[in-house]
């Protein structure tokens, strides 16, 4: 991941957008710009990656529970703790893939300040699509570069 190749892919091609898809009472398909409507955060992150070294960035963008809860996702209101069982798959365009739990980035949980960066190091990402930036994790293997799909799936039944 670096400063150039964000750069290279805002400066070619169209707007990039999400699709947020799954268990959500408002799926929606999403690009850089809607992002900017949520409040935004700065995390300056340091990767140790296993091909390049340490990585040292700066990202701005909303909070990963902040977009995907104004999707709703259906959790049964009747059970306290359903919205635990839920799994969020994030896709990017290259194909690389992570998956969170809804619990990770629950405030009454897990409390991790999961971003869609919509900047790195100052770079905008309008074209290249939004990041998935994990501050708390040491190896960057859960950053995802040009997000183009977003599951949130809650359709696990509880094991008898």
């Amino acid at each position: 991941m670096s400063q150039s190749l964000a750069a290279a892919g805002t400066a070619a091609g169209a707007m990039a957008e999400l699709a947020l898809t799954g268990d959500l009472a408002r799926p929606a398909r999403l690009t850089v710009s809607d992002l900017l409507a949520w409040p935004r955060h700065r995390v300056r992150v340091s990767f140790e990656c296993a091909t390049s070294g340490v990585q040292h960035h700066a990202f701005e963008g909303p909070l990963l529970h902040d977009v995907l809860s104004d999707a709703g996702p259906v959790f049964d209101a009747a059970r306290r703790k359903d919205r635990l069982r839920f799994l969020i798959a994030v896709t990017g365009a290259d194909g690389h893939h992570a998956l969170l739990s809804w619990a990770e980035i629950d405030p009454d949980f897990g409390r991790a300040p999961v971003l869609l960066a919509v900047s790195i190091d100052g770079t905008p990402l309008d074209r290249a699509g939004p990041q998935l930036v994990l501050p708390q994790d040491r190896c960057g293997a859960r950053h995802i570069s040009g997000i183009d799909a977003i599951r949130v799936d809650g359709g696990y039944t509880p094991w008898t």
